[in-house]
């Protein structure tokens, strides 16, 4: 997996988790996902992770789960195709978002949105 990492804040914009699954457009959609939560900021974060037990969830009940925001403290959003990792994103102590997917035009997508993105 190739990845990029960028500031999740963009002046007085944070960068949500359901800010980049949008991004994703239709890559996202259908993907099953796992959250995990160091810090649990919210009873979303709590209800993430119960939902990510077993089977995962679907991309639009994490949507669901993440609007109107939510800003997450060291936390890791897993996205699967099928059984098979495809893309990883991680929120880093409320400040860095780093990005790893299997598909470069996924993180060339997200570059186009965060230009100040680099390389992991």
């Amino acid at each position: 997996m190739k990845g990029i990492t960028f500031p999740a804040w963009h002046g007085k914009h944070y960068a949500t988790l359901a800010e980049l699954l949008v991004r994703l457009g239709s890559f996202g959609l259908g993907l099953t996902w796992r959250v995990e939560c160091d810090e649990i900021v919210d009873p979303r974060c709590a209800e993430m992770e119960r939902l990510s037990a077993d089977n995962g969830m679907d991309t639009l009940t994490l949507l669901s789960l993440t609007t109107p925001f939510l800003q997450l403290i060291d936390a890791e959003a897993r996205g699967f195709a099928e059984d098979k990792l495809v893309i990883v994103l991680t929120e880093v102590d409320s400040s860095l978002w780093d990005v790893r997917a299997l598909d470069e035009r996924v993180l060339t997508e997200l570059r186009r949105h965060y230009p100040d993105a680099t390389d992991l």
